[in-house]
């Protein structure tokens, strides 16, 4: 039974680790003996994993959910004077990818409830220039990449990524996040569903060609050794940290079970208490990547967890549009419930380990501290 005064811990990989520790150990120790620390065995094993488990035809690991990003952006040979909408409630990552390569990211508002992007409002933003749309699978439930990608349909087949750096392992009426749309890309960064020790990443498509240029832009564009069919980057995923990974996909089933029972619990505990939240929609399941709540006097309220031994996080503070770097690129008023989530939202706890004793107390502690 948890004291009233014990820290509970925001994200426990400590807890994971022990669970785990003798299949990760002799994973590593596998790829120590081997030496093939650069595209070793374990990269392709992990790969054809990924593939079963989503149902995409290709997965190819990289360096990071960033890479990920910016290797599906280059594959599609996006570059200057080109346009990628996307939304403003979301990590810099995102927007900065497309910034890098000379395009332009298009901001446009999210939904009040979900936080994710509104896919209603796409179709208005896009013009002759628009050569992608990526829409952000915030907090562990995708956006409706069905109707984005039918607007993508309409405007004669615009390519759509799926930022599901939270949202591995998450479904979509049915079907996995990383196989809704013409490139899936996630992330292994420690507190992602699934992480690793380090960075990480992988994008996943069922389009051939993309595949293969995406193979080649991770290993500095070549198509065979010393051979450079086009520009590319050294973006691939160490065999270290994919040993990580297929160590933890021992347990994954389980760890997406238990996040949806823990995020199941504190919907129910913190509606009855009349918290405002973020919405799922029915017709998806999110893998709770963060929980999220809206509250008023954040800062206040932030303090009075901390006294109680429960720490929180917020994720976003600043829309992308009121950050320096890319203030410029629109109106400072033009996305107002991106601007309004950001003064509000606070992540709670949340990981597979926490108990349901756990979640009462947290509930409890929220409503004295926000006065429900």
């Amino acid at each position: 039974m948890l004291m009233s005064n014990a820290l509970i811990p925001f994200i426990d990989l400590k807890a994971q680790y022990q669970a785990l520790k003798p299949r990760i150990q002799q994973r590593i120790n596998a790829v120590l003996d081997h030496g093939q620390y650069i595209m070793g065995p374990e990269v392709r094993e992990l790969e054809e994993r990924l593939e079963v488990l989503t149902g995409a035809r290709h997965c190819i690991t990289c360096a990071s959910g960033t890479e990920a990003l910016l290797i599906s952006l280059m594959a599609l040979r996006i570059g200057p004077g080109d346009e990628v909408i996307t939304t403003p409630f979301t990590f810099a990552a995102t927007a900065e990818m497309i910034v890098l390569l000379g395009a332009t990211p298009v901001f446009v508002d999210i939904e009040a409830d979900t936080c994710n992007i509104d896919a209603a409002l796409i179709e208005a933003r896009i013009t002759p220039r628009t050569k992608a749309i990526m829409p952000v699978s915030l907090y562990g439930q995708s956006a409706d990449m069905d109707a984005i990608n039918a607007v993508a349909a309409r405007h004669g087949g615009i390519p759509v990524i799926e930022d599901a750096a939270q949202s591995f392992g998450a479904t979509y009426k049915g079907r996995q996040s990383c196989n809704l749309s013409t490139f899936g890309c996630t992330s292994f960064f420690p507190s992602k569903p699934l992480g690793c020790y380090g960075d990480g990443g992988a994008l996943f498509t069922n389009d051939d060609a993309l595949a293969q240029a995406c193979r080649e832009i991770r290993v500095h564009g070549q198509s065979r050794r010393y051979v450079h069919t086009r520009v590319g980057l050294g973006g691939r995923m160490d065999t270290l940290q994919c040993a990580v990974v297929l160590a933890k996909l021992e347990r994954f089933d389980w760890e997406i079970e238990r996040r949806l029972e823990i995020g199941q619990l504190y919907n129910a505990t913190l509606d009855g208490l009349g918290i405002s939240r973020v919405a799922q929609r029915p017709d998806r399941n999110s893998v709770f990547a963060q929980y999220t709540v809206f509250v008023d006097n954040r800062d206040a309220v932030q303090g009075k967890l901390k006294s109680a031994g429960i720490p929180t996080a917020v994720h976003y503070p600043l829309p992308l549009n009121l950050q320096p770097a890319y203030a410029h690129l629109c109106c400072p008023d033009c996305t107002p419930m991106a601007g309004n989530a950001a003064g509000r939202v606070m992540s709670l706890p949340m990981h597979p380990d926490l108990s349901a004793e756990g979640v009462a107390r947290i509930a409890s502690e929220l409503a004295a501290a926000t006065g429900h």
